[in-house]
Protein backbone atom coordinates (compact mmCIF):
# COMPACT_ATOMS: atom_id res chain seq x y z
CA UNK A 1 0.00 0.00 0.00
CA UNK A 2 1.21 3.78 -0.93
CA UNK A 3 0.91 6.59 1.21
CA UNK A 4 1.69 9.66 1.23
CA UNK A 5 2.44 11.03 4.81
CA UNK A 6 1.57 14.49 5.05
CA UNK A 7 3.80 17.06 7.07
CA UNK A 8 1.70 17.19 10.26
CA UNK A 9 2.68 13.74 10.82
CA UNK A 10 6.20 13.68 10.38
CA UNK A 11 6.12 16.46 12.83
CA UNK A 12 4.01 14.75 15.67
CA UNK A 13 6.80 12.51 15.64
CA UNK A 14 10.08 14.87 15.18
CA UNK A 15 8.49 16.80 17.96
CA UNK A 16 6.45 14.19 19.72
CA UNK A 17 3.67 16.01 19.57
CA UNK A 18 1.27 14.20 22.19
CA UNK A 19 -1.40 13.22 21.97
CA UNK A 20 -0.53 12.12 18.21
CA UNK A 21 2.96 11.14 18.84
CA UNK A 22 1.97 7.27 18.92
CA UNK A 23 -0.35 6.89 16.10
CA UNK A 24 1.98 8.91 14.10
CA UNK A 25 4.54 6.62 15.07
CA UNK A 26 3.10 3.94 13.84
CA UNK A 27 2.54 4.57 10.68
CA UNK A 28 6.11 5.42 10.66
CA UNK A 29 6.38 2.05 11.62
CA UNK A 30 4.49 0.40 8.95
CA UNK A 31 7.13 2.03 6.49
CA UNK A 32 9.80 1.12 8.31
CA UNK A 33 8.86 -2.36 8.55
CA UNK A 34 7.89 -2.63 4.62
CA UNK A 35 4.43 -2.99 5.60
CA UNK A 36 4.00 -0.14 4.12
CA UNK A 37 5.06 2.57 1.61
CA UNK A 38 5.32 5.75 2.59
CA UNK A 39 6.34 8.91 0.22
CA UNK A 40 6.90 12.29 1.68
CA UNK A 41 7.30 15.28 -0.55
CA UNK A 42 10.28 17.45 -1.06
CA UNK A 43 8.08 20.24 0.07
CA UNK A 44 6.78 18.25 3.14
CA UNK A 45 10.42 18.37 3.68
CA UNK A 46 11.45 21.80 2.80
CA UNK A 47 8.42 23.09 5.20
CA UNK A 48 9.41 21.09 8.08
CA UNK A 49 13.06 22.40 8.41
CA UNK A 50 11.58 25.89 8.06
CA UNK A 51 8.76 24.76 11.08
CA UNK A 52 11.52 23.23 12.98
CA UNK A 53 14.09 25.98 12.30
CA UNK A 54 14.81 27.05 15.75
CA UNK A 55 15.59 23.19 16.72
CA UNK A 56 17.67 22.02 13.79
CA UNK A 57 21.39 23.42 12.69
CA UNK A 58 22.72 22.35 9.18
CA UNK A 59 23.27 19.44 10.94
CA UNK A 60 20.83 18.39 12.94
CA UNK A 61 18.65 19.11 8.87
CA UNK A 62 21.12 16.63 7.52
CA UNK A 63 21.34 13.91 10.40
CA UNK A 64 16.63 14.49 10.13
CA UNK A 65 17.01 13.73 6.23
CA UNK A 66 19.41 10.86 6.46
CA UNK A 67 16.94 9.38 9.27
CA UNK A 68 13.94 9.95 7.14
CA UNK A 69 15.55 8.36 4.03
CA UNK A 70 16.24 5.36 5.80
CA UNK A 71 12.01 4.79 5.95
CA UNK A 72 10.43 6.74 3.29
CA UNK A 73 10.89 7.56 -0.28
CA UNK A 74 11.28 11.08 -0.82
CA UNK A 75 9.08 12.87 -3.96
CA UNK A 76 9.66 15.31 -5.96
CA UNK A 77 7.33 18.47 -6.33
CA UNK A 78 6.94 18.64 -10.57
CA UNK A 79 5.85 21.66 -12.35
CA UNK A 80 2.73 19.28 -12.52
CA UNK A 81 1.84 18.92 -9.26
CA UNK A 82 1.94 22.83 -9.44
CA UNK A 83 0.00 22.85 -12.28
CA UNK A 84 -2.75 20.74 -11.07
CA UNK A 85 -2.55 22.38 -7.42
CA UNK A 86 -3.05 25.28 -9.15
CA UNK A 87 -6.30 24.23 -10.92
CA UNK A 88 -7.63 22.74 -8.13
CA UNK A 89 -8.37 26.37 -6.93
CA UNK A 90 -8.06 25.30 -3.31
CA UNK A 91 -8.47 27.35 -0.38
CA UNK A 92 -4.89 25.59 1.09
CA UNK A 93 -2.53 25.60 -1.84
CA UNK A 94 0.52 23.24 0.03
CA UNK A 95 -2.35 20.68 0.43
CA UNK A 96 -3.53 21.11 -3.06
CA UNK A 97 0.24 20.42 -4.40
CA UNK A 98 0.18 17.34 -1.73
CA UNK A 99 -3.01 15.98 -3.20
CA UNK A 100 -1.68 16.39 -6.52
CA UNK A 101 1.72 14.60 -5.41
CA UNK A 102 -0.63 11.60 -4.30
CA UNK A 103 -2.69 11.15 -7.30
CA UNK A 104 0.83 11.43 -9.63
CA UNK A 105 2.22 8.61 -7.59
CA UNK A 106 -1.22 6.52 -7.63
CA UNK A 107 -1.06 6.45 -3.47
CA UNK A 108 -3.54 4.70 -2.09
CA UNK A 109 -4.32 7.71 0.65
CA UNK A 110 -2.54 10.41 2.22
CA UNK A 111 -2.40 10.15 5.97
CA UNK A 112 -2.75 13.35 7.90
CA UNK A 113 -4.66 14.73 10.57
CA UNK A 114 -6.23 17.49 8.65
CA UNK A 115 -8.20 15.13 6.35
CA UNK A 116 -11.15 17.80 6.12
CA UNK A 117 -8.74 19.87 4.35
CA UNK A 118 -8.16 16.98 1.58
CA UNK A 119 -12.22 16.51 1.27
CA UNK A 120 -12.00 17.38 -2.82
CA UNK A 121 -8.67 14.94 -3.12
CA UNK A 122 -9.32 12.23 -5.78
CA UNK A 123 -6.98 10.09 -3.43
CA UNK A 124 -9.26 9.63 0.07
CA UNK A 125 -7.55 10.67 3.10
CA UNK A 126 -6.83 9.39 6.74
CA UNK A 127 -6.02 10.66 10.13
CA UNK A 128 -3.55 7.98 11.65
CA UNK A 129 -5.93 6.27 13.61
CA UNK A 130 -8.62 6.31 11.11
CA UNK A 131 -5.65 4.12 8.74
CA UNK A 132 -4.94 1.50 11.60
CA UNK A 133 -8.22 0.67 12.32
CA UNK A 134 -9.77 0.71 8.94
CA UNK A 135 -6.78 -1.39 7.43
CA UNK A 136 -6.13 -3.51 10.61
CA UNK A 137 -2.78 -2.19 10.71
CA UNK A 138 -1.89 -3.48 13.94
CA UNK A 139 2.15 -3.40 15.53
Amino acid sequence: MRLLIDGNIVLDVLQRREPHAADSSKIWKLCEIDRAEGFVSALTFANLVYIMRKELDPSGIEDVFRKMALIFRFADCSITDIANAAAMRWDDFEDAVQAATAERLHADCIITRNTRDFKKSKVAAYTPSEFLTLFQADL
